[in-house]
């Protein structure tokens, strides 16, 4: 093997949005399989934190780039330095209430940041010659609220399924699911998309349903459910869906798009009952039990999706991939890691995120749900 063949395979990927949750745990996964170098694209917005990656900040392969993925001048320079193998593209905002307070930077870091990722890396791949050119890949991760919403009987959403978005956010997504498959027809970019269902686990920010209410119940504070709390949701640990994204990385048809969910349907009280059962067993000093007790029903957002639920049989059958977690081993692993390392949940709740906390439910009553009483 030639020295620039040697080179070519231990090229590092780029990853986008690495410090947030589901990049952070990917870019972990990843250099914990020795799969060979990340260069890690980031802005730092609240959710994204570099303490995630404290453990591999000292690694000769581990590179960090603070930005922002709409800066083009930037990103053209960080794909050439680097000769990335493959782009893997987490960088979004991912939150449904502060898209529906604040819809426009989810416009500009969802629609126009992966426009700006797409254009460098059709301009990279132009250049590339050979093997270099053949292992290329855009990975896209996205979700499954692109498709919209689901009846208590409708089949779970496959890859075939009509995109329906409700909320700015899924607009926002589906807008640059449209964008990525538009690359691959028109130009020939070797792309792959992904849609995920509910991610949970370490470092999850806390505006997120489960680390909210973890968060919450060990401060007494009341836990918010919306509306009748029977909202379904199909809940992948995350460790898995990194899993999976490697799998799609490594053995993917370009131009496909595959579905990746845990196969573990349940209502948002269903979730927040469970939790707190987790609680009343692994934080037996917590003055508040049963922590039920503090379960308040809010007002539901504007537009709020029923349910969801993932096919994930083309990903299983092509690529050999499962969800390794239940969503009770899942749950377990996650409030045990939340309540051993309180410590970050104080760091990353800084007092803009309470402000953003007062915001978003201040100005939501109290309403009595139907499972209150």
């Amino acid at each position: 093997m030639s020295t620039k063949s040697r080179e070519r395979l231990n090229a590092p990927i780029l990853v986008t949005g690495g410090a947030g949750f589901i990049g952070s745990n990917f870019v972990l996964e990843w250099l914990g399989a020795g799969n060979g170098p990340v260069v890690n694209l980031d802005k730092l917005t609240y959710a994204g934190n570099p303490e995630n990656l404290a453990s591999v900040q000292e690694s000769p392969e581990y590179t960090f780039v603070h930005g922002d993925i709409c800066d083009a001048a930037l990103v053209k320079q960080i794909i050439e330095q680097h000769r990335p193998r493959a782009v893997v593209h987490f960088a979004a905002e991912s939150h449904v209430d502060r898209s529906i307070l604040g819809p426009e930077a989810f416009l500009r870091t969802n629609i126009d940041g992966t426009f700006t990722l797409l254009q460098a890396a059709r301009a990279f791949y132009g250049t590339l010659e050979g093997e270099e050119k053949e292992r290329f890949r855009f990975l896209h991760v996205s979700t499954d609220e692109v498709y919209g919403t689901l009846e208590p009987e409708d089949p779970a959403f496959h890859e075939e399924t009509p995109y329906a978005p409700n909320s700015p956010y899924a607009a926002s997504k589906a807008s640059s699911d449209h964008l990525v498959r538009a690359w691959v027809h028109t130009y020939g970019l070797p792309a792959i998309i992904t849609n995920c269902s509910n991610n949970y686990g370490p470092y999850q920010f806390p505006e997120k349903l489960i680390p909210l209410m973890i968060a919450n119940a060990g401060k007494g504070k009341p836990l918010p459910v919306y509306g009748d709390g029977q909202q379904v949701r199909d809940w992948l640990y995350v460790a898995d869906h990194c899993r999976a994204l490697m799998a799609v990385l490594e053995r993917g048809r370009v131009g496909e798009t595959y579905n990746v969910g845990g196969g573990n349907q349940r209502s948002n009280l269903e979730v927040v009952t469970t939790l707190c059962a987790l609680l009343d067993e692994l934080a037996p000093e917590s003055p508040v039990k049963p922590h039920s007790q503090l379960i308040t029903y809010v007002a539901d957002r504007p537009g709020h999706d029923r349910r969801y639920a993932i096919d994930a049989r083309k990903l299983e059958g092509e690529l050999k991939w499962s969800a390794q977690e239940s969503f009770e081993t899942g749950l377990r692993k996650t409030v045990e890691w939340y309540l051993a390392n309180a410590a970050w949940v104080e760091s990353v709740t800084s007092g803009a995120y309470q402000n953003w906390v007062k915001q978003n439910y201040g100005s939501r009553e109290s309403v009595a749900g139907e499972g209150s009483r």
